[in-house]
Protein backbone atom coordinates (compact mmCIF):
# COMPACT_ATOMS: atom_id res chain seq x y z
CA UNK A 1 0.00 0.00 0.00
CA UNK A 2 0.93 3.40 -0.89
CA UNK A 3 1.45 5.58 2.20
CA UNK A 4 2.21 9.00 2.12
CA UNK A 5 2.83 12.08 5.02
CA UNK A 6 0.26 14.59 5.34
CA UNK A 7 0.93 17.93 7.59
CA UNK A 8 -2.31 19.48 8.26
CA UNK A 9 -1.67 23.03 9.69
CA UNK A 10 -5.59 24.01 10.26
CA UNK A 11 -4.72 27.48 11.37
CA UNK A 12 -7.19 30.04 11.65
CA UNK A 13 -11.03 30.50 11.79
CA UNK A 14 -12.70 28.86 9.20
CA UNK A 15 -9.46 26.75 8.59
CA UNK A 16 -9.99 24.47 11.31
CA UNK A 17 -13.56 24.03 9.83
CA UNK A 18 -12.75 23.09 6.67
CA UNK A 19 -9.40 21.27 6.99
CA UNK A 20 -11.65 18.95 9.20
CA UNK A 21 -14.13 18.65 6.55
CA UNK A 22 -11.15 17.29 3.99
CA UNK A 23 -9.39 15.50 6.16
CA UNK A 24 -12.61 13.48 6.76
CA UNK A 25 -13.29 13.34 2.84
CA UNK A 26 -9.74 11.91 2.52
CA UNK A 27 -10.08 9.31 4.78
CA UNK A 28 -13.20 7.74 2.98
CA UNK A 29 -11.34 8.40 -0.37
CA UNK A 30 -8.22 6.05 1.00
CA UNK A 31 -10.53 3.59 3.08
CA UNK A 32 -13.14 3.72 -0.37
CA UNK A 33 -9.71 3.31 -2.37
CA UNK A 34 -7.99 0.84 -0.88
CA UNK A 35 -4.84 1.40 -2.64
CA UNK A 36 -3.09 4.15 -0.45
CA UNK A 37 -2.79 5.59 2.83
CA UNK A 38 -3.02 9.12 4.69
CA UNK A 39 -0.34 9.67 7.82
CA UNK A 40 -1.69 12.58 8.96
CA UNK A 41 0.10 14.73 11.78
CA UNK A 42 -1.56 18.04 13.04
CA UNK A 43 0.35 21.03 13.64
CA UNK A 44 -1.28 23.35 16.01
CA UNK A 45 0.07 26.75 14.49
CA UNK A 46 -2.36 29.46 14.54
CA UNK A 47 -2.61 33.02 15.62
CA UNK A 48 -3.79 31.32 19.31
CA UNK A 49 -0.67 29.34 19.14
CA UNK A 50 1.37 33.30 18.30
CA UNK A 51 -0.76 35.02 20.90
CA UNK A 52 0.68 32.53 23.62
CA UNK A 53 4.08 31.21 22.51
CA UNK A 54 4.95 34.66 20.70
CA UNK A 55 5.53 32.81 17.55
CA UNK A 56 3.65 31.13 14.62
CA UNK A 57 6.56 28.24 13.94
CA UNK A 58 8.53 27.00 16.86
CA UNK A 59 12.35 26.48 16.31
CA UNK A 60 12.91 23.16 13.88
CA UNK A 61 9.37 23.81 12.69
CA UNK A 62 10.04 23.65 9.30
CA UNK A 63 12.49 21.00 9.51
CA UNK A 64 10.21 18.65 10.68
CA UNK A 65 8.28 19.91 7.71
CA UNK A 66 10.40 19.12 5.17
CA UNK A 67 9.80 15.44 5.88
CA UNK A 68 6.45 15.16 4.98
CA UNK A 69 5.22 14.35 1.32
CA UNK A 70 2.69 17.49 1.41
CA UNK A 71 1.24 20.54 3.87
CA UNK A 72 -2.70 20.42 4.18
CA UNK A 73 -3.16 24.13 5.23
CA UNK A 74 -6.58 25.47 6.40
CA UNK A 75 -5.77 30.24 6.43
CA UNK A 76 -3.70 32.20 8.54
CA UNK A 77 -5.25 35.64 10.14
CA UNK A 78 -7.01 36.80 12.88
CA UNK A 79 -8.48 40.68 13.51
CA UNK A 80 -6.46 40.64 16.77
CA UNK A 81 -3.23 40.27 14.90
CA UNK A 82 -1.73 42.28 12.63
CA UNK A 83 -1.83 41.03 8.65
CA UNK A 84 1.62 41.09 8.00
CA UNK A 85 2.51 39.73 10.93
CA UNK A 86 0.38 36.53 10.73
CA UNK A 87 0.81 36.19 6.94
CA UNK A 88 4.93 36.34 7.56
CA UNK A 89 4.60 34.14 10.22
CA UNK A 90 3.23 31.65 9.04
CA UNK A 91 2.08 31.04 5.17
CA UNK A 92 4.98 32.96 3.64
CA UNK A 93 7.89 31.12 5.66
CA UNK A 94 6.45 28.13 4.67
CA UNK A 95 6.23 29.07 0.79
CA UNK A 96 9.64 30.95 0.60
CA UNK A 97 11.55 28.27 2.70
CA UNK A 98 10.22 25.66 0.89
CA UNK A 99 10.45 27.04 -2.69
CA UNK A 100 6.94 26.92 -3.53
CA UNK A 101 7.36 29.09 -6.39
CA UNK A 102 4.47 27.63 -8.21
CA UNK A 103 1.21 29.11 -6.96
CA UNK A 104 -1.73 26.98 -9.24
CA UNK A 105 -5.50 28.47 -8.88
CA UNK A 106 -7.79 26.71 -11.12
CA UNK A 107 -10.97 28.53 -11.90
CA UNK A 108 -14.30 26.87 -13.17
CA UNK A 109 -18.19 26.95 -12.66
CA UNK A 110 -18.89 23.90 -11.07
CA UNK A 111 -21.99 21.68 -12.40
CA UNK A 112 -25.14 23.61 -10.57
CA UNK A 113 -23.19 26.99 -9.75
CA UNK A 114 -24.14 30.01 -11.35
CA UNK A 115 -21.60 32.17 -11.80
CA UNK A 116 -22.83 36.26 -11.38
CA UNK A 117 -21.45 36.67 -14.94
CA UNK A 118 -23.69 36.14 -17.79
CA UNK A 119 -21.62 34.13 -20.18
CA UNK A 120 -19.35 32.37 -16.82
CA UNK A 121 -20.36 28.79 -17.64
CA UNK A 122 -17.12 29.61 -20.55
CA UNK A 123 -14.76 29.42 -17.40
CA UNK A 124 -11.78 27.34 -17.15
CA UNK A 125 -9.12 29.02 -16.56
CA UNK A 126 -5.67 28.15 -14.46
CA UNK A 127 -3.52 31.10 -12.93
CA UNK A 128 -0.41 30.98 -12.22
CA UNK A 129 0.82 32.55 -9.60
CA UNK A 130 4.59 33.01 -9.04
CA UNK A 131 4.84 32.88 -5.77
CA UNK A 132 8.31 33.38 -4.33
CA UNK A 133 9.90 36.65 -5.17
CA UNK A 134 8.03 40.15 -7.28
CA UNK A 135 5.59 42.36 -4.94
CA UNK A 136 6.14 40.26 -2.02
CA UNK A 137 10.07 39.15 -1.74
CA UNK A 138 9.85 41.41 1.60
CA UNK A 139 12.62 43.77 0.76
CA UNK A 140 12.13 47.21 1.75
CA UNK A 141 11.70 48.73 5.00
CA UNK A 142 10.62 51.93 6.47
CA UNK A 143 12.94 54.78 8.58
CA UNK A 144 11.72 57.80 11.03
CA UNK A 145 9.12 56.39 12.07
CA UNK A 146 6.37 58.81 12.87
CA UNK A 147 8.44 61.42 12.06
CA UNK A 148 7.49 63.88 8.69
CA UNK A 149 9.97 62.72 6.92
CA UNK A 150 9.35 59.41 7.45
CA UNK A 151 9.84 56.87 4.59
CA UNK A 152 8.99 52.96 3.74
CA UNK A 153 10.00 51.50 0.58
CA UNK A 154 8.42 48.43 -1.18
CA UNK A 155 10.53 46.53 -3.53
CA UNK A 156 9.67 43.92 -6.20
CA UNK A 157 12.55 41.49 -6.94
CA UNK A 158 12.69 39.83 -10.54
CA UNK A 159 15.61 37.47 -10.95
CA UNK A 160 16.53 35.74 -14.63
CA UNK A 161 16.22 32.28 -12.92
CA UNK A 162 12.82 32.95 -11.03
CA UNK A 163 11.04 34.94 -13.84
CA UNK A 164 12.61 31.71 -16.11
CA UNK A 165 11.26 29.04 -14.42
CA UNK A 166 8.03 30.04 -13.57
CA UNK A 167 7.15 30.86 -17.21
CA UNK A 168 8.69 27.80 -18.03
CA UNK A 169 6.00 26.07 -15.82
CA UNK A 170 3.23 27.90 -17.11
CA UNK A 171 3.86 26.74 -20.87
CA UNK A 172 4.30 23.45 -19.77
CA UNK A 173 0.94 23.17 -18.15
CA UNK A 174 -0.56 25.52 -21.08
CA UNK A 175 0.82 22.47 -23.50
CA UNK A 176 -1.07 19.73 -21.38
CA UNK A 177 -4.40 21.43 -21.97
CA UNK A 178 -6.82 21.26 -24.50
CA UNK A 179 -6.56 25.02 -26.04
CA UNK A 180 -3.22 25.12 -25.34
CA UNK A 181 -3.18 28.99 -25.05
CA UNK A 182 -1.26 30.98 -22.51
CA UNK A 183 -1.59 34.67 -21.39
CA UNK A 184 1.12 36.68 -20.15
CA UNK A 185 -0.24 39.03 -17.80
CA UNK A 186 2.19 42.05 -17.48
CA UNK A 187 2.16 46.13 -16.64
CA UNK A 188 5.17 46.57 -18.58
CA UNK A 189 3.96 49.84 -19.63
CA UNK A 190 4.77 51.36 -16.65
CA UNK A 191 6.51 49.46 -14.83
CA UNK A 192 9.85 49.38 -16.90
CA UNK A 193 12.55 47.65 -15.77
CA UNK A 194 11.41 44.43 -13.25
CA UNK A 195 8.54 43.65 -15.75
CA UNK A 196 9.86 44.79 -19.29
CA UNK A 197 12.14 41.81 -18.17
CA UNK A 198 9.02 39.40 -17.41
CA UNK A 199 8.19 40.40 -20.71
CA UNK A 200 11.20 39.71 -22.28
CA UNK A 201 11.73 36.18 -20.90
CA UNK A 202 8.46 34.68 -21.69
CA UNK A 203 8.83 35.15 -25.20
CA UNK A 204 12.36 33.63 -24.56
CA UNK A 205 10.72 30.36 -23.29
CA UNK A 206 8.11 30.87 -25.62
CA UNK A 207 10.37 29.70 -28.16
CA UNK A 208 10.54 26.15 -27.40
CA UNK A 209 7.04 25.65 -27.19
CA UNK A 210 5.81 26.22 -30.78
CA UNK A 211 2.08 24.66 -30.24
CA UNK A 212 1.02 26.85 -27.56
CA UNK A 213 -0.13 30.25 -28.64
CA UNK A 214 0.61 33.17 -26.81
CA UNK A 215 -1.05 36.56 -25.65
CA UNK A 216 0.31 40.02 -23.79
CA UNK A 217 -2.41 41.71 -21.64
CA UNK A 218 -1.99 44.21 -19.24
CA UNK A 219 -2.89 43.55 -16.23
CA UNK A 220 -5.67 46.08 -16.34
CA UNK A 221 -7.12 44.81 -19.58
CA UNK A 222 -7.18 41.29 -17.73
CA UNK A 223 -9.48 42.22 -15.68
CA UNK A 224 -11.89 42.89 -18.29
CA UNK A 225 -11.56 40.08 -20.39
CA UNK A 226 -12.08 38.40 -18.04
CA UNK A 227 -15.40 39.75 -17.26
CA UNK A 228 -16.73 40.65 -20.78
CA UNK A 229 -14.45 37.77 -22.46
CA UNK A 230 -13.89 34.81 -20.31
CA UNK A 231 -13.55 32.28 -23.63
CA UNK A 232 -10.45 34.67 -24.66
CA UNK A 233 -8.76 32.92 -21.89
CA UNK A 234 -7.39 29.88 -20.96
CA UNK A 235 -4.11 29.99 -18.68
CA UNK A 236 -2.59 32.97 -17.24
CA UNK A 237 1.22 33.43 -15.70
CA UNK A 238 1.33 36.65 -13.65
CA UNK A 239 2.97 37.93 -10.71
CA UNK A 240 2.65 37.61 -7.08
CA UNK A 241 0.67 40.70 -6.81
CA UNK A 242 -1.43 40.58 -9.83
CA UNK A 243 -2.46 36.85 -9.58
CA UNK A 244 -3.33 37.17 -6.22
CA UNK A 245 -5.47 39.72 -7.08
CA UNK A 246 -6.53 38.04 -10.65
CA UNK A 247 -7.47 34.70 -8.63
CA UNK A 248 -9.65 36.48 -6.40
CA UNK A 249 -11.84 37.80 -9.19
CA UNK A 250 -11.34 34.15 -11.13
CA UNK A 251 -12.96 33.03 -7.83
CA UNK A 252 -15.94 35.24 -7.51
CA UNK A 253 -16.72 34.81 -11.27
CA UNK A 254 -16.82 31.39 -10.67
CA UNK A 255 -19.69 31.59 -8.11
CA UNK A 256 -17.98 31.85 -4.74
CA UNK A 257 -14.45 32.04 -2.83
CA UNK A 258 -15.49 28.98 -1.07
CA UNK A 259 -15.44 26.75 -3.99
CA UNK A 260 -11.85 28.09 -5.28
CA UNK A 261 -8.56 26.04 -4.50
CA UNK A 262 -5.26 26.29 -4.66
CA UNK A 263 -2.00 24.52 -4.99
CA UNK A 264 1.86 25.82 -4.26
CA UNK A 265 4.03 23.74 -5.45
CA UNK A 266 7.50 22.88 -5.80
CA UNK A 267 7.67 21.72 -9.01
CA UNK A 268 11.17 19.90 -8.53
CA UNK A 269 10.17 17.84 -5.31
CA UNK A 270 13.08 19.29 -2.86
CA UNK A 271 10.74 19.84 -0.65
CA UNK A 272 6.79 19.37 0.27
CA UNK A 273 4.27 21.29 -1.40
CA UNK A 274 1.84 22.88 0.32
CA UNK A 275 -1.96 23.04 -0.71
CA UNK A 276 -4.73 24.94 0.81
CA UNK A 277 -8.42 26.71 -0.12
CA UNK A 278 -8.29 29.99 -1.28
CA UNK A 279 -10.91 31.40 0.81
CA UNK A 280 -8.63 32.61 4.30
CA UNK A 281 -9.69 32.64 7.57
CA UNK A 282 -13.15 34.27 7.47
CA UNK A 283 -13.99 35.63 11.03
CA UNK A 284 -16.95 36.45 9.92
CA UNK A 285 -18.65 32.90 9.77
CA UNK A 286 -16.40 31.19 11.70
CA UNK A 287 -17.84 28.76 14.47
CA UNK A 288 -21.71 29.41 12.56
CA UNK A 289 -21.14 25.76 11.08
CA UNK A 290 -22.01 27.10 6.90
CA UNK A 291 -18.53 27.69 5.91
CA UNK A 292 -17.82 26.03 2.25
CA UNK A 293 -15.63 22.90 2.49
CA UNK A 294 -15.53 22.81 -1.50
CA UNK A 295 -12.74 24.92 -1.87
CA UNK A 296 -10.77 22.13 0.43
CA UNK A 297 -12.26 19.12 -1.19
CA UNK A 298 -10.95 20.62 -4.57
CA UNK A 299 -7.64 21.64 -2.93
CA UNK A 300 -7.55 17.86 -1.33
CA UNK A 301 -7.70 16.53 -5.11
CA UNK A 302 -4.99 18.57 -6.49
CA UNK A 303 -2.82 17.30 -3.46
CA UNK A 304 -4.11 14.00 -4.36
CA UNK A 305 -2.85 14.82 -8.20
CA UNK A 306 0.42 16.29 -6.68
CA UNK A 307 1.29 12.87 -5.09
CA UNK A 308 0.61 10.88 -7.99
CA UNK A 309 -2.93 9.61 -7.09
CA UNK A 310 -4.43 10.48 -9.97
CA UNK A 311 -7.67 8.28 -9.63
CA UNK A 312 -8.13 9.36 -6.32
CA UNK A 313 -7.84 12.69 -7.57
CA UNK A 314 -10.13 11.96 -10.48
CA UNK A 315 -12.93 10.32 -7.91
CA UNK A 316 -12.67 13.13 -5.27
CA UNK A 317 -13.35 15.89 -8.32
CA UNK A 318 -16.57 13.75 -9.47
CA UNK A 319 -18.08 13.73 -5.77
CA UNK A 320 -17.66 17.48 -5.86
CA UNK A 321 -19.38 17.75 -8.71
CA UNK A 322 -21.77 15.30 -7.97
CA UNK A 323 -22.77 17.30 -4.41
CA UNK A 324 -22.80 20.77 -6.08
CA UNK A 325 -25.23 19.35 -9.01
CA UNK A 326 -27.57 18.47 -6.60
CA UNK A 327 -27.39 22.46 -5.55
CA UNK A 328 -26.64 21.17 -1.56
CA UNK A 329 -24.92 24.46 -1.22
CA UNK A 330 -23.61 26.45 1.46
CA UNK A 331 -24.62 30.31 1.98
CA UNK A 332 -22.05 31.89 -0.01
CA UNK A 333 -24.20 30.14 -3.04
CA UNK A 334 -27.22 30.69 -2.33
CA UNK A 335 -27.95 27.50 -0.24
CA UNK A 336 -28.91 26.56 3.14
CA UNK A 337 -26.51 23.79 3.56
CA UNK A 338 -24.36 23.56 6.30
CA UNK A 339 -20.30 22.51 6.61
CA UNK A 340 -21.52 19.22 7.47
CA UNK A 341 -24.17 18.11 5.25
CA UNK A 342 -22.29 18.96 2.43
CA UNK A 343 -18.91 17.17 4.41
CA UNK A 344 -21.99 14.64 4.74
CA UNK A 345 -22.78 14.43 1.07
CA UNK A 346 -18.93 14.16 -0.19
CA UNK A 347 -18.33 11.56 1.80
CA UNK A 348 -21.57 9.48 0.31
CA UNK A 349 -20.94 10.36 -3.40
CA UNK A 350 -17.39 9.10 -2.79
Amino acid sequence: MREYKIAAIPGDGIGTEVIAAGLAALKVLAERDGGFKLNVEHFPWSSDYYKKNGYYIPDGGLAKLKTFDAIFFGAVGAPDVPDHVSLWGLRLPICQGFDQYANVRPARVLPGVTSPLAGGERIDWVIIRENSEGEYSGSGGRVHRGLPEELATETSIFTRNGVERIHRFAFELANKRPRKHLTLVTKSNAQRHGMVMWDEIFYEVAKNYPKVETQRVLVDAVTTQMVLKPYMLDTFVATNLHADILSDLAAALSGSLGIAPTANLNPERKFPSMFEPIHGSAFDITGKGIANPIATFWTASMMLEHLGEKEGALRMMKAIEAVTAKKIHTPDLGGEATTEIVTSAVCDAL
